[in-house]
């Protein structure tokens, strides 16, 4: 069953403060993990979305400010535990709106791979990296990972300004400008979705029952 939080009371039959919202880290907009939630029979209300940088996404979590973080993919980090994949992201080529691609109703690899991508971002595990923006297409064409990845605005810019794409997920289109366009790439399968933590730390009651709603429910 759904996890309820407890609500506060003044008569002292119940608690005396409310349960600590859930700390979810994630990046970008929260579209996915609001699907995730209220999958699981959770209220995004009992849920605070920290955002984490890119460049360094595990330090929130082994930082202690977040409880559990969104993630894409296997980790192979010693300490985090990735538990089931609770959704899938579909993949998705960005690209400024007066791109060659970006009028397409969906998009091969093959065809982005003539186009600069973007770099593994500051100490973004290398190994999920190759799987966001592969070093090479199903058919050997080398992609060009030269642009630095830094924040959503940084590469917004980038895309608006070069013919560069970047090949990421369908989740990223919430926070996209008008001028920058997520089109379906049909030939990448969709990322595996899993909620992380940290391996020897005791999850918050709240926390642990939104992780095994959410699993429980994907399992279905």
């Amino acid at each position: 069953m759904p996890h309820t939080p407890p609500t506060a009371t003044v008569d002292g039959t119940g608690p005396r403060t409310a349960a600590r919202p859930v700390r979810l880290g994630i990046h970008g907009a929260p579209h996915l993990a609001t699907r995730i939630i209220t999958a699981a029979g959770h209220r995004p209300e009992e849920v605070e979305f920290v955002p984490y940088d890119v460049a360094e996404p595990f330090r929130p979590l082994r930082e202690g400010a977040v409880d559990v973080m969104i993630v894409k993919y296997v980790l192979q980090e010693p300490d985090i535990a990735v538990g089931d994949p609770v959704a899938f992201d579909d993949r998705a080529l960005i690209v400024g709106a007066d791109h060659p691609l970006a009028d397409r109703a969906s998009v091969s690899v093959e065809e982005a791979a003539p186009y600069d991508a973007f770099s593994c971002p500051g100490d973004f595990p290398p190994y999920v990296w190759d799987l966001v923006v592969p070093p090479h297409t199903p058919r050997g064409t080398p992609i060009r990972r030269v642009h630095p990845m830094t924040t959503v605005e940084g590469m917004v810019e980038v895309l608006r300004t070069t013919r560069a794409v970047h090949l990421s997920f369908a989740s990223l289109e919430a926070v996209l400008p008008p001028d920058i366009r997520a089109v379906p790439l049909h030939d990448l399968p969709p990322a595996p979705v899993a909620l992380a933590r940290l391996r020897d730390a005791e999850l918050p009651p709240p926390a642990a029952a939104l992780v095994a709603d959410a699993e429980r429910e994907a399992r279905r």
